[in-house]
């Protein structure tokens, strides 16, 4: 499972591939990578490799036609993501509060 964290991670680590899959998710259909490439000030195989690293992660989908590369954006695998910052965000909330009862039960000491 780490290895699919780290890769989701790594994915949505850089601004660009933020911004790329940002603009799948809300397109109304699939983008080719000439339309993304179009919409950034980056190489057209700057683009392809950042497309690489979000279909890696799982979170971009690709379909040829003919000549042409199809993307479709997959927000399926960021629930895993929540799924592992929830343990996190429970973890601290819980010695969060055990500091608060520490902290009241020690001023009304």
């Amino acid at each position: 499972m780490q290895d699919r964290i780290t890769q989701l991670f790594k994915a949505i680590a850089d601004p660009t591939r933020r911004e790329i899959f940002h603009a799948l998710v809300i397109a109304t259909s699939a983008l080719s990578i000439t339309q993304i490439a179009n919409q950034f000030e980056i190489s057209r195989q700057g683009v392809t490799k950042h497309i690489k690293t979000l279909e890696d992660a799982g979170l971009v989908v690709l379909d040829s036609q003919g000549r042409e590369r199809f993307c479709n954006a997959n927000a399926k695998p960021l629930k895993e993501l929540n799924k592992w910052m929830k343990f996190y965000e429970q973890f601290w909330d819980d010695k969060l509060d055990n500091l608060d009862d520490y902290l009241n039960t020690t001023k009304n000491a």
